[in-house]
């Protein structure tokens, strides 16, 4: 009984959201949030890591990764050039980065050790915020609402069986589960389908494509016989390696382009 109830909510909140197309032609379910609802998510994680983690007061550090986001949000759709885009530069060893609906960028100084250069860290910092443009978090919160909406259901008709407080775990448990998806890694396909973005973004911004293929090299050498946790669920490294090879051969006239255009960015 439960399981077809929750299959049911599930089905019916996802009719009633908006199917689109994702860059790459993918289908999307969307709208389960509105955008401004997104963006003050966005908001609320990024000051609550703030408010929680060491950042780093290294002006070199945190100017060069505004230096890039900066460059990288100039070539982004008009609505969204449009946001007040703001970066921080976190103390941590481990080589992450993230991007969040807001206009919120978060480089670990970790990053450093695998972003050898300006195009190395353009390559992770376009993948994150290619996942916003893409509206991945709203793909994810809307596949979670679903998830989300049937425990209300189900909830409400175990409290009315088995009592209130048997309800109310289930809620909870889920409600859990929906707020650590917002900042989790995306799926293989979203992670996949960032790469492509951002790989575009980045040679339309001025920076070199094949510097993506470099800092991959960099993340799995670093990585050691464990990956680094940035990686745990992404596509097969050996694979994308030569995904991102390919289409960076065929983004060096852009790149060149965007050049001969004067965007050549100096961030270090």
């Amino acid at each position: 009984m439960k399981s077809i109830l929750t299959a049911l909510a599930a089905a019916l909140l996802v009719a009633a959201c908006a199917t689109t197309v994702s860059p790459t032609g993918r289908t999307q379910y969307v709208g389960a949030v509105s955008q401004a609802e997104l963006d003050q998510l966005g908001e609320q994680a990024f000051a609550q890591m703030k408010a929680e983690q060491r950042i780093s007061t290294d002006r070199r550090q945190n100017a060069y990764v505004a230096c890039v986001v900066n460059a990288i949000v100039q070539q982004l759709p008009a609505q969204d050039r449009r946001i007040a885009w703001e970066s921080a530069v976190f103390v941590n060893d481990e080589p992450n980065a993230f991007a969040l609906p807001g206009g919120k960028v978060g480089v670990n100084t970790g990053i450093f050790k695998v972003a050898q250069n300006q195009d190395q860290l353009a390559a992770v910092i376009a993948h994150e915020i290619g996942h916003v443009i893409a509206h991945h978090h709203d793909e994810r919160i809307t596949r979670q609402a679903g998830a989300s909406g049937a425990l209300q259901i189900v909830g409400a008709i175990l409290g009315s069986r088995y009592g209130e407080g048997i309800g109310n775990a289930a809620v909870q448990g889920g409600s859990i589960a929906a707020q650590a998806g917002f900042l989790l890694p995306g799926s293989r396909a979203q992670e996949s389908e960032a790469d492509v973005v951002g790989q575009q973004l980045m040679a339309s911004a001025g920076f070199d494509p094949r510097a993506a293929v470099n800092l991959w090299q960099n993340m799995i050498a670093a990585g050691g016989s464990r990956p680094p946790q940035w990686l745990s669920t992404h596509p097969d490294p050996q694979s994308r390696i030569g995904e991102l090879q390919s289409r960076a051969d065929g983004l060096v006239p852009a790149w060149e382009q965007a050049r001969a255009a004067g965007r050549q960015p100096k961030c270090g």
